[in-house]
């Protein structure tokens, strides 16, 4: 892929200072990234660094090419992070996958992401709408009346996590209520092929995935042949070495990268964290776009439990308001289908250790934003090396 990014680069070298100024600290001349190839020079921007710039030179690190007040929305995401959203349909570009998955005039879609704060809920609406469907925005919770909506409203397709769909096929056939989601569109978790197999013997026959992250937006979705996810056309997406930075062949392992072309805000050669491949051969399904081999792992230290990236960082924050805790690790384990987090905290002799466990749940639930489950254990079974996240689910 090539192509003449000069405009875009200049745009942000006089319109971003926070973008200027990674092109000088690199040594670069602006008038010389005029193509893909040349970006490649410049060092990958992750999620980490975002969240430090931003706290050096609020609200957005100096990456923002026009004022604020020209925003149609501006989130908060887990970091923290500001994201923001232009005024532009579709901003994150998601309406090619939501078509690829069947959705599209006359559906009635059930939008389960949240939309306080975060990105997520009015990102996929966006795309929803797009696409001509009507929106229900649900969010996660009051599972009942998100029921009874669906049944009343005839609501056809599903957008959310997988887990969650099932959790609500499973309350519905408990109220003894027959729901028609026959369409799904799932992300932010992985879609074990149990789960798949599962949701379409409960009657919903066509179940898509899809990779996109709060910044970047869509990033890639299953066509029906569902091997691998299909990159978008209007975003530059690279497989890059870990260490050099440098696309790689296909079928090689490495960090996905992405370059976006809006002009308000500079998202150049961005660095997801998450790893994967390139597949070596053309889908079958006449699509000519490459595909990513789907999600193969982390970067760095972040887990995404539940759909959202917990960052070790956080969850240091945390605990520095509990002197009383000598030592602590978080797990993430799965059952059923559902991630479940538990703290393990090794308490000092003289701390408060029966108000201790809720003191814990409640800090995390309004500093962190994640229900936690906190178990007592003694410090020799907290290895002195131990991670600060263990994960130890399996997605067969």
């Amino acid at each position: 892929m090539d192509m003449d990014i000069a405009p875009l680069i200049k745009h942000f070298a006089e319109n971003a200072p926070g973008f200027a100024e990674r092109i000088r600290e690199s040594g670069l001349d602006t008038d010389k990234l005029n193509s893909v190839e040349s970006l490649n020079s410049l060092p990958i921007i992750r999620k980490d660094d975002l969240a430090d710039l931003q706290a050096a030179s609020p609200p957005f690190g100096g990456f923002l090419a026009c004022d604020p007040s020209e925003l149609k929305r501006i989130y908060q995401s887990p970091g923290p992070i500001y994201d923001p959203e232009p005024r532009v349909a579709d901003y994150w570009r998601w309406e090619s996958a939501m078509r690829a998955a069947g959705f599209g005039e006359y559906d009635v879609v059930l939008n389960a992401f949240g939309y306080h704060l975060t990105p997520a809920g009015a990102m996929f609406e966006e795309g929803l709408l797009a696409a001509g469907c009507a929106v229900i925005p649900g969010g996660i919770g009051n599972q009942e009346q998100q029921i009874q909506a669906m049944h009343t409203l005839g609501v056809t397709c599903y957008l959310g996590l997988p887990s969650y769909l099932k959790a609500l096929l499973d309350k519905a056939d408990e109220m003894g209520v027959t729901l028609k989601v026959n369409k799904a569109f799932v992300v932010a978790e992985p879609l074990p092929p149990s789960l798949r197999a599962e949701l379409i013997a409960r009657g919903v026959t066509t179940v898509r995935q899809g990779y996109g992250t709060a910044e970047c937006g869509n990033l890639g979705y299953e066509c029906e042949k569902e091997e691998g996810w299909h990159l978008p056309t209007d975003a530059i997406i690279q497989v890059c070495d870990i260490n050099s930075g440098q696309p790689l062949p296909a079928g090689e392992t490495g960090e996905v990268v992405v370059t976006l072309f809006a002009k308000e805000y500079a998202i150049i050669r961005f660095g997801t964290g998450d790893l994967s491949a390139v597949h070596p051969e053309k889908c079958s399904c006449g699509l000519d776009t490459p595909r990513l081999m789907g999600w193969l792992g982390r970067v760095g230290d972040a887990v995404k439990v539940r759909g959202m990236f917990l960052h070790p960082r956080q969850l240091n924050g945390l605990m520095s308001q509990f002197g009383e805790v000598e030592k602590w690790q978080a797990q993430v384990s799965r059952s059923d289908h559902k991630d479940k987090l538990t703290l393990r905290v090794s308490p000092s002799s003289s701390s408060d250790i029966e108000t201790l466990p809720e003191r814990l749940s409640s800090a995390a639930r309004e500093n962190i934003k994640f229900r936690i489950e906190v178990e007592l254990v003694g410090a020799d079974e907290i290895a002195d090396d131990a991670p600060p996240i263990e994960d130890l689910r399996s997605w067969d």
